[in-house]
């Protein structure tokens, strides 16, 4: 290959033309061996690619070359990458070698490759939630970076300190680490795997704690740095899940499946399993809202295949075909088994509505108290409207109606500033039945009314029917009983007599004697526990 053609060649990887770089390359170095500098180009040039395989073999290739003309802390950088990506993959043994060589080769050297050498013990530290002392590798490593003016290692090492501080539960100092260290990222100051590695941890991270707004801005950036790229396999995948569960959130539930589909497709070329089963799982949910069964059933069924838990969606899906009983189940085990608040938090809410339908109030009680409590803590705003609309939930289902209209108007309010419609439909919803609860029927039909518009934009076939079915059943008890009946037959179904009912009430025993006789004559019973039982299925109460 001549000097031009090689030119060629660096100037396709100086244009993030990986694809053809990574070609052009690997034909020169079949003529005749690259020097260590082109070595180091080809094997980002094939990471960038998917081609890992090739990513470690002239990686390994460029290491020793170094190690041969003597340059020990090159040497060493080009070990603690093969290390850094084998830990990535859970390769441990093979990792703990390559970085125990890179430590060993700058031993009694003043260099920076000493605090990259610092994040692979900073990340293992995080995994295992020994915050501080993931910290002080951390913060030793942003100080090595800073001294020898290293843009990679500082914002690698200020990530990290980001997350630490996360994890600890100093939400805003973390994320406004997060946010320094995207600052580079999204300046176009770091190296090609630097910026992606950096991308997707934020990203990452700010799902977690369900800072949506965050999440969503680095997304987008994110999608706009992989576009620039269009022959770039590594990151497009699991970026491309994210913005899918942005995009479904938001509402775009067309471009969101299609923008899973892609994600699978990609993954499938970069042969990560993680993004895969992400991607089938993010199918499954999109299937289960428009009431495609059969799909969503198969998708979540992938997601499992590929090792990933495909609840809270399944479990939802098992709810809205009747099956309470094995939904209640899987919930109950998976959120037995989750430790993380966090992740609690993401099941939280499908455990609360599966207890309601079960008729669980005090289980959904506790549940919800949780999330608050969570909430208090992490103080997001996706957070905070989940934990209202859960709280207004079970107030409503606990008879306190008025309590219940002013919590779940919050959440609408909260999710409206969150541009969540599906959020906002089903929470307008329960606000339709508490107004109807307390006989204001003029407004429950006009949420009734707004919430069905949304569903139908959306496609939400099932909530479209579930709203038509309550909104019957609520008109025909509003005719059959009057709110004092109502508010009588509740007395009843808690076992209270007349003479405490009257108490209760402030009114005569006569009265509600009369009123208990109306309540007999309307709902055609003969008896307190029958009136109870019917109240029960009717979800009266």
């Amino acid at each position: 290959m001549s000097e031009a053609e090689l030119t060629q060649a660096r100037e396709c990887y100086g244009r993030r033309a990986w694809s053809e770089a990574h070609r052009l390359l690997l034909r020169a170095d079949r003529t005749t061996p690259l020097g260590v500098e082109d070595l180091e180009r080809l094997a980002t040039s094939a990471y960038l690619i998917g081609r890992d395989l090739d990513f470690h073999r002239f990686l390994d290739r460029a290491h020793h070359a170094h190690v041969q003309e003597g340059d020990q802390p090159r040497a060493a950088r080009c070990a603690f990458w093969l290390g850094l990506t084998l830990l990535l993959r859970g390769e441990t043994a093979q990792a703990n070698g390559w970085l125990a060589r890179a430590q060993r080769l700058v031993e009694g050297r003043d260099c920076v490759e000493h605090g990259y050498l610092l994040l692979p013990v900073a990340t293992l530290h995080l995994r295992e939630r020994n915050n501080e002392a993931a910290l002080v590798a951390a913060s030793a490593a942003v100080e090595i970076g800073d001294r020898f003016g290293d843009a990679d290692l500082t914002a690698c090492a200020r990530h990290l300190l980001g997350r630490a501080g996360i994890q600890q539960g100093e939400i805003q100092r973390g994320l406004g680490l997060l946010d320094e260290a995207m600052i580079a990222v999204s300046g176009g100051e770091l190296s090609p795997i630097v910026t992606g590695l950096i991308y997707c941890s934020v990203i990452d991270a700010c799902q977690q704690i369900l800072a949506l707004s965050r999440a969503r801005e680095w997304t987008f950036a994110l999608t706009r740095w992989c576009e620039q790229q269009p022959e770039m396999v590594a990151f497009t995948g699991i970026c491309i899940v994210h913005r899918a569960e942005i995009m479904q959130f938001c509402g775009a539930w067309e471009e969101a499946m299609a923008e899973a589909c892609r994600a699978c497709e990609r993954a499938s070329q970069a042969g990560g399993q993680k993004p895969l089963a992400a991607a089938f799982y993010r199918q499954g949910e999109i299937h289960r809202l428009r009431g495609e069964v059969g799909a969503a059933e198969e998708a979540y069924r992938n997601a499992s295949r590929l090792g990933s838990e495909p609840q809270p969606g399944l479990a939802m899906l098992w709810l809205a075909q009747g099956r309470a009983d094995a939904a209640s189940t899987a919930i109950r085990r998976i959120l037995g088994a989750a430790t993380d608040p966090l992740e609690r938090a993401k099941l939280l809410p499908a455990y609360i509505e599966i207890a309601l339908v079960a008729g669980d109030v005090q289980e959904a009680r506790s549940a919800s108290a949780e999330l608050g409590e969570i909430a208090g803590r992490y103080a997001t705003d996706l957070l905070r409207a989940m934990a209202a609309h859960a709280r207004g939930a079970v107030e409503l289902a606990e008879g306190r109606t008025q309590v219940a209209l002013s919590t779940l108007r919050h959440a609408f309010e909260l999710w409206q500033q969150g541009e969540a419609p599906y959020e906002t439909a089903r929470v307008r919803l329960l606000i339709a039945l508490a107004c109807r609860e307390l006989a204001d029927v003029e407004s429950a039909d006009l949420e009734f009314d707004a919430a069905r518009a949304l569903f139908e934009r959306l496609g939400a076939t099932p909530d479209s029917a579930r709203l038509d079915s309550l909104r019957n059943r609520a008109k025909a008890n509003q005719l059959r009983l009057t709110p004092r009946e109502l508010q009588v037959l509740r007395q009843v179904a808690a076992g209270k007599t007349n003479k405490a009912i009257a108490t209760e009430l402030f009114v005569s025993e006569r009265t509600v004697d009369r009123h208990v006789s109306n309540i007999f004559t309307k709902l055609g019973v003969a008896s307190r526990a029958a009136a109870t039982a019917y109240a029960y299925n009717h979800k009266l109460l």
